[in-house]
């Protein structure tokens, strides 16, 4: 398996969990870089083949400022060739009308760039109102609801990082 980099802010406590268990699921035998959604620029983000994208959904369905910040340079990058997964933490209760958007929203700009999502996963089991990250009855990522749904989230987890060691190269 090719390169792997998990980006995520550092600043976080949720999404870096989640980092740090997707991590452990993947084992020693894989060398995963973990970078600074924060500090990450274009030249870092292009030495992977594999990238891992930690993107939470802040406010009624937004990027959150760090991401934000990155954005312009992502849309001028070619991503042709590079594999991306996206996970993100929801609120399927209190935000049941944009559940995971940040991680739609992400998917777009990467795809529009040239890049593959992978690790799509199964929408069964979810209560939410509308979400970007859905398309055809699948999420383009891995939806982890903390407040609501803490209990499913290490096997959602583990069999997410399955999932993805087959579809990276």
């Amino acid at each position: 398996m090719k390169d792997i980099a998990v980006i995520y802010s550092f600043n976080t406590r949720n999404t870096k969990n989640v980092a740090k268990e997707i991590i452990k699921h993947f084992g020693s035998a894989v060398k995963i870089d973990e970078l600074n959604a924060e500090t990450i620029d274009g030249p870092t983000f292009m030495k992977y083949t594999n990238l891992i994208l930690g993107v939470p959904t802040w406010f009624d369905g937004e990027l959150p400022n760090y991401w934000d910040e990155f954005v312009p340079e992502l849309e001028t990058l070619d991503l042709s060739g590079k594999n991306i997964a996206i996970f993100g933490n929801g609120d399927q209760v209190n935000y049941p009308e944009n559940f995971v958007d940040g991680v739609g929203i992400m998917a777009e700009i990467v795809e529009s760039r040239g890049a593959r999502v992978v690790g799509y996963t199964s929408a069964e089991g979810y209560n939410f109102e509308s979400s970007r990250a859905y398309r055809n009855g699948k999420f383009c990522g891995l939806a982890i609801d903390l407040e609501n749904q803490s209990e499913l989230n290490t096997p959602r987890i583990k069999k997410w990082v399955e999932q993805l060691k087959k579809e990276f190269e």
